[in-house]
């Protein structure tokens, strides 16, 4: 059976079962990884979140650091660190701070960010939310830390999507970066496949099966409106956005067989990109919007492709293994992360697309749907442990896995989101 690279072509449905919370396992360890103490938040007890320990699990889950127990140490933004005792105990970095409830209702949240080595007060942030808010400040506090330490920009107020189902219901949901708050975007008795984040963050393109055959829906995520931009003749699947947001690549079988397609986000008449008599699915720009990776079988085997987004003649990118599918691209035109059958087993590739070398960073046999954090050091995919689908993310290198579990569930499909603007 194909894997879902081309099930979207196949129409092939999924067995799934909805979970909108999650609980963080991180297993593995990094070969370089900052000690950092993070302290309980004072006020952290009486407060709806605890803001520390979401801090701490942004910044573990991200395997660029490594906590070292702080004991039953509380302190605030407002006190200066015993630099040279947290030293002794292994730390380069402390995080303090604070939460207050407010006369109105809100919360007041604040964080100072402390060089231990260097013994260098490194800043700080503070927030007024209301209690609704306290989880997107705490991965905000947690991105300031991260950008701080490492030079590189945070994701974890970035947010994630994906399917479930739940008997014959179809859910399409929008969640932090850790699985956490997840609201629901779309149910449908329906089958609802491919989401893909606009690159404003703003707005969603999926597949629906709404009208018993595959459609492509944008759905503004704030409002909840959507405007059905591909409903040709057969099928319409696999949309992926450009860069700049103004067109959306496609396969459609309008023409006969599965060809890729170009077309405005808004709608209209698509280009067809490439003539071919064979399945060309899962377009994938990248970040220039100058190219289109994509999965063919023109050469026997489903491969990964890459073909001018005006058109042009496609070229081969994986040689290695017989079926390679789900290409998704990091944003800094670094990596290409793909799905490869090896033995029957699925699993997440990474190629580094300088040097054309592959690495295999999973050790699980049904991963799919790979999807780059806006900051390219990350990747969420869907995966299954113990029978149970579950969504992980990974370090490129797969030393640093977190295990984002649906409680009692099964999810399908994750596309991470851009940086919100």
């Amino acid at each position: 059976m194909l894997k879902r690279a081309l099930l979207t072509l196949l129409a092939g449905f999924f067995c799934l079962t909805a979970s909108a919370q999650f609980r963080v396992e991180v297993s593995g360890v990094g070969l370089t990884q900052v000690p950092i103490a993070i302290l309980p938040f004072r006020g952290d007890d009486a407060a709806p979140q605890k803001i520390g320990a979401i801090v701490a699990a942004d910044l573990e889950r991200s395997g660029q650091f490594r906590g070292i127990d702080t004991g039953t140490t509380v302190a605030d933004e407002a006190v200066r660190p015993d630099v040279s005792a947290w030293r002794q105990k292994g730390a380069d970095a402390l995080v303090s701070g604070s939460i207050t409830k407010l006369v109105d209702g809100r919360f007041d949240v604040r964080m100072r960010l402390w060089d231990v080595v260097r013994g260098q007060d490194l800043g700080g942030q503070s927030f007024a939310v209301v209690s609704g808010d306290l989880r997107l400040v705490a991965h905000r506090l947690a991105d300031f830390v991260y950008e701080k330490l490492t030079g590189d920009k945070g994701v974890f107020s970035t947010r994630i999507a994906y399917i479930t189902k739940v008997g014959k219901n179809y859910n399409l949901w929008v969640a932090d970066a850790d699985g956490e708050s997840a609201q629901s975007a779309l149910n449908s008795p329906e089958p609802i496949i491919s989401p893909a984040w606009s690159p404003t963050g703003g707005q969603l393109a999926y597949v629906s099966f709404e009208s018993r055959k595959p459609v492509i829906f944008v759905h503004d995520v704030a409002t909840g409106k959507r405007k059905l931009v591909a409903n040709f003749k057969g099928s319409n699947s696999a949309p992926a956005w450009s860069p700049d947001g103004k067109s959306l690549a496609a396969t459609l079988t309008r023409d006969g067989g599965s060809q890729l397609y170009l077309m405005d986000a808004a709608g209209g008449e698509p280009k067809r990109l490439a003539q071919s008599s064979s399945i060309d699915t899962e377009p994938t720009f990248t970040a220039d919007g100058r190219t289109i990776y994509f999965v063919s079988d023109r050469g026997g085997s489903p491969q990964i492709y890459r073909v001018p987004s005006t058109g042009g003649n496609p070229e081969r990118v994986t040689f290695a293994g017989t079926y390679n599918i789900s290409p998704a691209l990091s944003p800094d035109g670094k990596w290409l992360a793909y799905i490869s059958r090896i033995n029957g087993a699925f699993k997440l590739h990474v190629m580094d697309l300088a040097t054309g070398s592959t690495t295999p960073i999973t050790d699980t046999v049904s991963d799919e749907s790979p999807s780059f954090s806006p900051n390219s050091r990350l990747i969420i995919y869907a995966t299954q442990q113990q029978g149970r689908e579950a969504l992980m993310t990974t370090t490129l290198d797969g030393k640093v896995k977190a295990r984002l579990a649906g409680q009692g569930g099964d999810i399908r499909e994750p596309d991470w989101g851009p940086f919100l603007k």
